[in-house]
């Protein structure tokens, strides 16, 4: 397993939920940690100061990752704060429950954009650095609702399922470059975005609980670890999907 300590991870939509906690995993094993938000500064600066507390060494950046001209100074930011990028955690995302007969063309837009076309234009920003010094990591959050359809809408199972085909381009391309690209597909963890939406209930899930954040952040860390394992999806969903 790889020693993280010196490594720099950039974690997407990092001030709460399933990316705080990779964001803490991933500094407390040593490595700088640029914690990104859009709109969440108290929250984004709670994380900081964890991590700073425990003897960490981070930075915080704001952006909008489904934009090209903020993720393009993020990622500058980030790399002039701490270093070039070596692990990217694409975590950023958005849910809207919705009947379906009620998502607008603009909805769809929208959760594409935050939740998928994010994951490609932080990913072809980091690429090249990493390739340059062959050693990459890249972590992408889905979700069961990408196999099963979930309890969000159409938009947000579509956007999800979409980073696994991107998942699987990058991965078989970058292998030999020393670059591991990864699923997370969480189901239902216990986040304001699941406890928001009234159609998740633990019930849904076979061992009866809805996840911990700590769960899939411990799986982000073993893959950010691991050299051989690529192209793979690991499923963190109580049962939910079994594969």
């Amino acid at each position: 397993m790889d020693d993280l300590r010196g490594r720099i991870a950039l974690v997407t939509g990092s001030s709460r939920g399933i990316g705080r906690a990779i964001a803490v995993a991933l500094a407390g094993a040593g490595a700088g940690v640029a914690i990104n938000f859009r709109s969440r500064a108290a929250e984004a600066e709670s994380v900081r100061r964890q991590i700073a507390t425990a003897g960490g060494r981070c930075a915080v950046v704001q952006a909008d990752v489904a934009d090209a001209a903020d993720v393009a100074r993020l990622v500058k930011t980030a790399e002039e704060q701490l270093g070039p990028i070596d692990i990217l955690v694409n975590n950023a995302g958005i849910a809207r429950p919705q009947p379906m007969d009620e998502i607008t063309e603009r909805d769809w837009d929208e959760l594409i954009a935050v939740n998928l076309t994010s994951c490609f234009l932080v990913t072809r920003l980091v690429l090249p650095g990493m390739r340059a010094r062959r050693w990459g990591r890249i972590i992408s959050l889905s979700s069961v609702a990408a196999q099963v359809g979930g309890v969000v809408g159409p938009h947000y199972a579509a956007s999800k399922a979409g980073i696994h085909g991107l998942t699987h381009f990058y991965a078989s391309r970058v292998a030999k470059d020393g670059i591991t690209v990864n699923v997370i597909a969480p189901a239902l963890v216990e986040t304001e975005m699941v406890t928001a939406n009234p159609n998740a209930r633990p019930d849904l899930i076979p061992v009866g609980r809805f996840g911990l954040a700590e769960e899939v952040a411990e799986v982000a860390l073993m893959l950010a670890r691991n050299g051989y394992i690529t192209g793979q999806t690991i499923n963190v969903n109580g049962g939910w999907y079994m594969s």
